[in-house]
């Protein structure tokens, strides 16, 4: 019985049917367990949600490279370009803002088409999305900045490491890919990924200025990533930025052989793998993605 030693039972239960104490007993255990937490999800198996807008005193539309790009200034110090990933915006960094801005200024840019940034009747391509970082960066008088990129940002980080290396310091290339292959097939099936999926559908509408697009912005960024990135050894080979290539052991986007094959084939490339997260590291474990930021900026 629950809560009660043997020795202490009335003496009317110490004699009743075992069967009959059950039955008693039944809707209070029935109402205990019920008060108990649901079996929880794995860490990397979670979407936690996206993190709300963090007001900035500096912040705008940016008109440049044929469109309007929005941006958002935090901190003082050395600048930092947060890239996010496709389909997504500017608030998914949320969670790093205040820690990397208490040492550098951050950057933040919803990438063409995406959250508040409009698009034009241009095919997407990294290259061209990679102007668009370089192109701000004028507008905004930054000579050389570091790059922190998660999935399409890591893709742009690398691009620019490519082609604007004069521009990039040193680049933190989260969850990307350097051919098509390195994608696993049938990722939009996956629940984590396709809830966030669902998600960014519902946050374009709300943040964009043309709502009613969405598919057709779907559509033009497709084609990018039915055909890009598609770089060859010799060309990753040319790099000689300080590239950390860093992935969750949980990705459900990004083989673990690619992510290993990035990091071998770049020059001098680093390689970190974050435990128990998944293609979402930074809003599943902030504090570890955080630290991996500023331990290889120098700031840890």
């Amino acid at each position: 019985m629950i809560g009660l030693q043997p020795s202490l039972a009335p003496a009317t239960w110490r004699r009743a049917d075992p069967r009959k104490i059950m039955r008693r007993l039944l809707p209070a255990l029935l109402l205990v367990l019920g008060t108990l937490p649901a079996y929880a999800a794995e860490r990397w198996q979670t979407l936690p949600p996206t993190p709300t807008a963090i007001p900035s005193n500096h912040a705008g539309q940016a008109p440049v490279n044929g469109i309007s790009i929005h941006y958002a200034i935090y901190g003082h110090g050395s600048p930092v370009i947060f890239l996010h990933g496709g389909l997504a915006n500017t608030d998914y960094w949320g969670l790093q803002v205040p820690a990397v801005a208490a040492h550098h200024t951050v950057i933040l840019m919803d990438s063409r088409g995406h959250g508040r940034s409009t698009r034009d009747q241009r095919p997407y391509g990294y290259d061209l999305m990679a102007d668009d970082v370089v192109a701000l960066m004028d507008y905004l008088k930054i000579p050389k900045a570091d790059i922190v990129g998660w999935s399409d940002g890591g893709i742009l980080g690398i691009d620019l490491a490519l082609r604007h290396r004069d521009r990039i310091g040193k680049v933190f290339a989260f969850a990307a890919n350097t051919v098509t292959a390195g994608v696993i097939d049938g990722v939009e099936k996956n629940p984590t990924f396709a809830a966030f999926i669902q998600r960014a559908g519902n946050e374009y509408r709300a943040n964009s200025a043309t709502p009613g697009q969405y598919d057709a912005f779907v559509d033009q960024i497709s084609k990018m990533w039915a055909q890009q990135p598609n770089w060859t050894d010799a060309q990753l080979k040319t790099i000689d930025t300080p590239i950390l290539v860093v992935d969750g052991d949980h990705d459900e986007a990004i083989k673990r052989a690619h992510t290993e094959y990035i990091a071998a084939t770049i020059p001098h490339a680093g390689l970190l793998i974050l435990p128990n997260v998944s293609h979402f590291a930074f809003l599943q474990d902030p504090a570890q993605f955080n630290f991996a930021i500023l331990h290889f900026l120098g700031d840890e």
